[in-house]
């Protein structure tokens, strides 16, 4: 072996050659450096003009103007840390703006008198500076919400030393903090005017950020609920029931914007959900839907009430629940100290059980608590029990879990408000928060007009549709009907057949009823096999036994595999066979299905309604449009074009396991705008990116989303590769706009370049976002909207490209228009075509004769992102997910994936 070969067990080499002497006078060559591929970063687009077709309108917007005659100043932020007495760091919430408003009127004269906005957490911010860049205060709070006992509350396990006496004899419980303020950063005035004028910076939504943080200090100032940017009321007034103890609460949604007309408050109606006040047994047999206190499943109820707030009487002391005891109140024992001493000085001590020291000591009757666990408000190892009766759960605590379906409705019904309704009430609202009287807006120079900001809309002409024969199709209001004609593209119904899961109805006359609608639209409807009725005694069983057993009765009856399965439910909602009927179905045999739950209201309409779901589903098309057909819509008919949808769906408030589930949906048999077919794939739990549009597997292969989509279009479109791919993304927010542009986009070219080096479609990128507070009103009407009226002047952003459409009649409520944010288009659409191909796309939903509040393709995404979600059966793992994230190291739970739909229903339409 040579020398070189020899090494130690460190893998250094024994015995290496020394280098040779370099000659005299050697300079050595630099090396350049290969040249880094340059990252391109890119940013949303200015605007590139205003539209300019419909017929002009006037509105009225809930946007308020604001004037900021001040831009010279400074706000000036300084960074809060919030130490106890004994340098422990503070991490409860709600107790720092009380230590603020405790340092502000203490330290008057140490703050320079100056008025400071505080965010409630870590950030405080003045105009102009305070006198030193770093100071520090002590503050003393009395009755501070407390795990601890008091003399008049409640008995502990264990005082075991003389502070601890002293503090459980005091009426009130006092704590010390200790107040640290840092110079942190100052932020110029003048960037809110530069961001009026396009220049967007840190500095300005810095700025905008402390305009917005003062009216949240205002509005905890008068006791509200804060939400984010949205403000509740302690005021039975806003209070709706929806049931199972749950109140809907009505508030205030207000924040600063920039438009192109300058500066605007954004005034709107908000409700967020709220624990019924009052008794706490009370609540929890209507959250149980029980009949009496001792029908109560405590264990769900120790995870409904961990964290919630209550009072107690007769103290009216308030604390925070840990918990409930493990023995009823007449056996729960805990070590009471006696007054007498011993010989040695110290107090007796005897254990006694909670309800004899509540009846015997403090003289408190108990009607029915004592068969019933305690409320814990102390620790874990020094628990503080107090019976149930006396305990009340305090106003305005949130209420953060899914409503269930008859939750959601009465809500809705409750909440609605007709447009004329809503401007009463923001106008009030503006009244009462009173912002004029706000010190720190008065310092800014903000003044805030009082009356709605007029702006000019347009309403877009409706576009047309066609049906069978060329026959055209008028909508009226953004609606139309099929009453005497038939689909455009009529689909074949045949080996077919009909299982009922024991819903109560004449499924034979259902069907006849049926095929003789299907029939009327140009549907060709074979006679089905049978009618399968579920046996008895799997009525009970789980959900999942239920579908296995249909199915082996399908199998064993049915001469060959079914094209297409007609599901009679017995619920419309939240039916448990729903999800694993729909998983057999799709994913282990490839058969379409409809379900539905039959009621008294069946009638031609209805399933006229039924057979737009059906048609598409099996491959046909209801309507499509006129520019469609005679392939004249402006660089999509004349040029290969794909267009996608694009959404994520989390799971429910509360279910910490259950994986995002991203949808992408894409436009199929080019020059067609109508067809779709859709890819879903899970992944990591509340990641809003979707992670899979490209997935490098090896060399060769790529298993992302986006390569099957673009196969697909290839295929179905006469090998013909998009020159041109549109993407609607939902569900994004304006933070996240960056993220859209350089990361999902970033991978969607990769995707493409994957497939051919050389090919480079152009892209359009465009969020629809729904989860916003801009509506707009007719003035002098009590009517909404017009369908198709269109916004991009006055209150749309100052540089960047966005527009408001209302396509739809809001028949119920206030119309909530789509706010379309245009990041990218290289393609190089007017702004009349690009709003008209918006437009358009909310009439080719298939499954319904009206035109859709947002763009088909993010509806059709939504819903197969829904619907694939109940395949999962996640439900189980969420009662428990704390056990089972308890036994992972705090690791994430690893993602399940999404079960992959069989080759013949991959293409269809199966989310309709």
């Amino acid at each position: 072996m040579d020398a070189a070969e020899k090494h130690d067990g460190n893998g250094a080499s024994e015995a290496l050659p020394p280098p040779p002497p370099l000659p005299e006078n050697f300079t050595p060559l630099k090396v350049d450096a290969a040249p880094e591929a340059k990252k391109v970063v890119r940013s949303p687009m200015a605007r590139p003009g205003l539209g300019t077709r419909g017929n002009k309108v006037p509105l009225l917007t809930n946007h308020f103007k604001v004037n900021v005659n001040q831009n010279d100043g400074f706000f000036f932020h300084y960074s809060i840390a919030l130490a106890y007495e004994d340098g422990r760091p503070v991490d409860g919430k709600g107790v720092g703006r009380r230590v603020l408003d405790r340092v502000h009127e203490t330290y008057d004269s140490e703050l320079g008198g100056k008025e400071f906005a505080y965010d409630g957490e870590k950030s405080l911010f003045t105009i102009g500076s305070l006198p030193r860049n770093k100071l520090e205060f002590t503050v003393v709070l009395e009755d501070v919400v407390s795990g601890r006992n008091n003399g008049n509350a409640s008995p502990q396990r264990d005082e075991s030393n003389e502070s601890d006496k002293k503090r459980f004899r005091r009426p009130y419980h006092s704590k010390t903090f200790k107040i640290e303020i840092s110079f942190a950063a100052k932020v110029p005035v003048q960037s809110i005017a530069n961001a009026l004028r396009g220049q967007e910076s840190e500095n300005s939504q810095e700025a905008l950020r402390v305009l917005d943080i003062i009216l949240r200090q205002h509005a905890a100032k008068q006791g509200c609920l804060l939400v984010r940017q949205s403000f509740f009321h302690n005021d039975p007034k806003n209070f709706a029931d929806v049931g199972g103890g749950v109140i809907g609460c009505r508030g205030f949604h207000s924040s600063f914007r920039t438009t192109q007309s300058g500066l605007s408050l954004n005034i709107d109606v908000s409700t967020t959900m709220i624990i019924r006040p009052g008794p706490v047994i009370d609540f929890l047999i209507e959250n149980q839907n029980v009949r009496d206190p001792y029908s109560v499943d405590w264990a769900k109820a120790k995870r409904t009430l961990k964290n919630l707030r209550v009072k107690t009487i007769p103290t009216n002391q308030e604390y925070k629940i840990t918990g409930l005891s493990e023995l009823p109140c007449k056996e729960q024992l805990f070590s009471l100290k006696q007054k007498n001493k011993d010989s040695n000085g110290d107090c007796q001590a005897e254990e006694i059980t909670v309800a004899d020291y509540f009846v015997n000591h403090r003289n408190i009757q108990l009607r029915y608590s004592a068969d019933l666990p305690c409320i814990n408000v102390g620790k874990p190892k020094r628990p503080t029990y107090i019976p149930i009766e006396l305990c009340t759960l305090v106003s305005l605590q949130r209420y953060t879990k899914a409503l269930n379906s008859l939750q959601r409705a009465s809500l809705v019904e409750k909440s609605r408000q007709k447009p004329q309704e809503r401007m009463t009430v923001l106008t009030n609202a503006l009244k009462t928060s009173n912002y004029d009287a706000e010190p720190l807006l008065q310092s800014c120079g903000v003044s805030i007009a009082k009356t709605f900001t007029q702006v000019e809309g347009r309403v877009l002409p409706t576009p047309k549709l066609k049906v069978s024969n060329g026959e055209e199709l008028f909508a009226r209001n953004g609606r139309w009907n099929f009453n005497n004609k038939k689909f455009v593209n009529s689909s074949k119904i045949e080996r077919w057949a009909v299982v009922n899961f024991s819903a109560r109805c004449d499924a034979r006359t259902l069907v006849n009823d049926l095929m003789r609608v299907a029939g009327m639209k140009g549907l060709a409807v074979e006679d089905p096999f049978d009618v399968f009725e579920e046996d008895n005694q799997y009525r009970r069983a789980p959900p999942v036994v239920r579908v296995e057993k249909m199915f082996e009765e399908i199998q064993s009856k049915l001469p060959g595999p079914p094209k297409f399965l007609l599901c009679l439910l017995p619920e419309r909602k939240n039916c448990e066979v729903y999800g694993p009927w729909k998983r057999k179905n799709l994913s282990d045999f490839g058969v379409v299905t409809q379900c539905l739950a039959p009621n008294n209201r069946i009638n031609d309409q209805y399933l006229t309604n039924l057979m737009l779901k059906i048609n598409a589903k099996l491959g046909g098309l209801n309507s499509v449009l006129t520019t469609e057909i005679s392939a004249s819509i402006p660089m999509v008919s004349k040029i290969p074009t794909l267009i996608l949808g694009m959404d994520v769906s989390h799971g429910s408030p509360g279910q910490s396991d259950i994986p995002s589930i991203a949808a992408v949906v894409s436009s199929r048999q080019w020059p067609s705008v109508s067809r779709y077919r859709a890819c879903v794939r899970t992944q990591s739990r509340r990641v809003e990116m979707i992670d899979s549009l490209f997935k490098r597997v090896s060399d060769t292969e790529d298993d992302g989303i986006i390569r099957e989509l673009l196969v697909d279009f290839y295929t179905s479109s006469g090998k013909r590769k998009p020159e041109h791919i549109i993407i609607f993304r939902d569900g994004v927010s304006e933070s996240q706009f960056n993220q859209v542009l350089n990361i999902e986009l970033t991978q969607i070219m990769e995707a493409c370049k994957f497939l051919d080096e050389k090919w480079n479609p152009k892209f359009v990128v465009i969020i629809a976002q729904k989860n916003h507070h801009t509506k707009f009103f007719l003035p002098q009407s009590p009517d909404n909207v017009q369908p198709g009226t269109i916004i991009d002047n006055k209150i749309c952003h100052p540089r960047n490209y966005d527009f408001y459409l209302c396509a739809h009649a809001g028949m119920i409520g206030t119309t909530r228009p789509t706010h379309y944010h245009v990041l990218l288009d290289q393609v190089g659409f007017s702004p009349d075509d690009l709003q008209e191909l918006v437009h358009s796309l909310s009439y080719v939903y298939q499954r319904s004769s009206t035109a859709i509040s947002v763009v088909a393709p993010i509806c059709y995404a939504h819903l197969a992102a829904t619907q694939l979600g109940q395949w999962m059966k996640f439900e189980d793992a969420s009662e428990t997910s704390s056990s089972h994230n308890g036994t992972n190291n705090g690791a994430a739970p690893a993602v399940t994936p999404m079960p992959k739909l069989q080759e013949n229903v991959r293409n269809s339409m199966f989310f309709c």
